[in-house]
């Protein structure tokens, strides 16, 4: 028998297997179609401290081996996540699951993180200083390590809860700012968020997406989240949750070879909504095809 378990901040999952926030709702919509219960965890749905409508439409544009989006952190805001989104939640998932958080200044990442690090639910922050598709927060604090090491240290003085910072691909040196995460006392570190991308219609000759340009995701841009992967495994210490293309058993591994411990999939939970089950359920067949007997030993063996 093969071992999948793997251990994230001294909290063990049975898999490494974790959708996406902004792929994967709450949980509670996928948990009509399967028992997400055989998920390692989830991310839940992008949130800040005020409810958000999100960009205008349209907000997605298909393209080669992947998709643009820039929905732009639509969500119903913390207070409202902790009085209804949670419950619901409660009902059918038993496990601890990841807080993704989103902020336009250092004082509403603190704040709302210091409001859900009270839900015995949370097991992990996931805190996005990343994102590419909403003016004037997200991805701007995640360009500099003094930004992101501010952010950091910021969210850790609140919570009690382990803390991991997703980074942005849309920078010249990732290196550098996950060190400044890591320096601030970042539990982990989540990479990669999407890259900026766009499409234009040939018809009418504009963008097609209504903010212009949004993040750009799926198989893609793998090589590249397995490239900086790589690059921050070497540089910190601290635990990696890889993401980015990620839609196979063979890609999980893949990932886990250049650094993570455990990994997100995103783009592919909307193309296929059974998509992390069947990761999941073909994973214990590809680490015997590859002579893996327990998951845990391959993070990084690709250094």
């Amino acid at each position: 028998m093969v071992n999948t378990k793997v251990e994230l901040c001294g909290i063990t999952l049975d898999n490494p297997i974790i959708p996406a926030s902004g792929t994967f709702g709450f949980g509670y919509e996928f948990a009509e179609l399967y028992d997400i219960n055989c998920l390692g965890t989830f991310s839940f749905k992008g949130t800040t401290r005020e409810a958000r409508f999100g960009n205008p439409t349209p907000r997605i544009a298909e393209c080669e081996a992947g998709m643009i989006n820039a929905v732009g952190l639509q969500n119903p805001g913390v207070d409202a996540v902790i009085s209804e989104e949670l419950p619901k939640l409660k009902k059918c998932f038993s496990k601890p699951v990841m807080a993704n958080v989103s902020g336009f200044s250092v004082e509403e990442y603190s704040e709302t993180c210091a409001k859900l690090d009270k839900e015995e639910q949370i097991g992990w922050f996931e805190v996005n200083i990343s994102c590419p598709n909403v003016h004037g927060g997200g991805m701007s604090f995640g360009t500099s390590p003094e930004a992101a090491g501010e952010v950091t240290r910021a969210v850790k003085a609140v919570t009690t809860k382990p803390v991991f910072i997703k980074l942005s691909p849309n920078v010249t040196d990732i290196v550098s700012i996950a060190k400044a995460c890591e320096e601030n006392d970042a539990d982990g570190i989540s990479l990669i968020n999407t890259l900026l991308g766009m499409r234009i219609d040939l018809k009418t000759k504009k963008p097609i997406i209504a903010n212009k340009m949004g993040g750009f995701s799926g198989s893609a841009i793998k090589p590249v989240a397995l490239r900086m992967v790589y690059q921050v495994y070497e540089a910190v210490k601290i635990p990696i949750i890889g993401m980015g293309g990620i839609s196979s058993a063979e890609d999980v591994i893949e990932m886990m070879l250049a650094g993570a411990t455990a990994v997100e999939v995103g783009a592919a939970n909307l193309i296929e909504p059974f998509a992390c089950k069947n990761i999941i359920d073909s994973l214990p067949a590809v680490m015997e095809k590859y002579r893996i007997n327990d998951l845990k030993d391959i993070i990084g063996g690709a250094h």
